[in-house]
């Protein structure tokens, strides 16, 4: 006999402005459990020492996580000139120093080598796989391995304040993959600086933004009451950047069966990944190709 599975069928986007001292799972175990909720994903890890927007989706939410995963994001954050560390933010070990401090002018001169398609070595403490194993538990073992470089896009990266000579606050847009504390690191080795992340925050990702977000502390005073599920966003909200095509009573049975189903209108070009919707719900994403989604996930609500 099937386990049954524990927790409620609840569906939806919740969006956390998390808190600094707490990792990403350990956050998303909490809303879970707020909700009550049967399954629980995040679109995005965020360092224990980070703060900003961790979007957590529930249940069948949680199909739609690798779009906003892989959609832009934008952090603002603060680089500690003078001193590098082997974790590459405050909570690691100084490694080296400098007496060196930059110019405004001159951080601003090498932002550009930073921007656009580069190619970006993740810290020694990250969880990129060595042979299998997670980088950072392969640092904390004291190995230092070779991590190879990984392809980044930086929309933006951007001076935006210098409180003082040993501090720069900068803020960043960029893809899927990308590590802010490499980007202080890197810069502060161009600079002949050396430097690390004092702080960061996660400012928007994808689709969702600080004005989206709720405190931890708000989730636990509502936990499993009724009005906590008024702060869940619809589960479309994570389809955002996907193309949306209206489908009929019977395409929509279709698709929920896991066959291709006609739609009747389209924002999609043909072979275009986007979404159907039936009478405003969502029921699949698949492949547009003339007049039809094949479905590659299909929701169950």
């Amino acid at each position: 006999m099937a386990r049954r599975k524990k927790g409620r069928d609840i569906s939806g986007w919740v969006v956390v402005d998390k808190p600094a001292g707490m990792s990403s799972t350990m956050v998303v175990g909490k809303v879970r459990w707020a909700f009550d909720a049967n399954k629980a994903g995040h679109a995005g890890t965020l360092d224990p020492e980070a703060t900003g927007i961790l979007a957590i989706a529930l249940g069948e939410a949680t199909k739609t996580v690798p779009f906003v995963t892989d959609a832009t994001k934008a952090y603002s954050f603060t680089i500690k000139l003078g001193a590098a560390t082997n974790t590459d933010d405050a909570e690691g070990e100084v490694i080296a120093t400098s007496d060196t401090r930059p110019e405004d002018a001159e951080i601003r001169a090498a932002l550009p080598a930073f921007s656009g398609d580069i190619l970006q070595v993740p810290p020694q403490f990250s969880a990129v796989k060595i042979d299998g194993q997670r980088a950072y538990a392969l640092a904390r073992a004291g190995e230092s391995v070779e991590i190879a470089a990984r392809p980044l896009f930086v929309q933006r990266l951007e001076l935006m304040d210098r409180p003082d000579a040993d501090h720069a606050t900068l803020e960043m847009e960029c893809g899927k993959g990308g590590y802010v504390r490499a980007i202080a690191r890197d810069l502060g080795e161009t600079l002949g600086c050396l430097g690390h992340v004092l702080k960061l925050r996660r400012i928007w990702s994808g689709p969702f933004t600080l004005e989206d977000a709720v405190s931890l502390d708000q989730v636990n005073q509502m936990a499993r009451t009724p009005e906590l599920d008024e702060i869940l966003l619809p589960l479309e909200v994570g389809l955002a950047d996907l193309p949306e095509c209206r489908t009929t009573a019977e395409g929509a049975a279709r698709l929920s069966n896991g066959n291709p189903g006609m739609v009747i209108s389209s924002e999609a070009e043909f072979g275009d990944l986007a979404w159907a919707s039936f009478q405003g719900q969502p029921v699949a994403v698949g492949i547009y190709r003339s007049g039809e989604l094949s479905p590659t996930r299909v929701f169950r609500l």
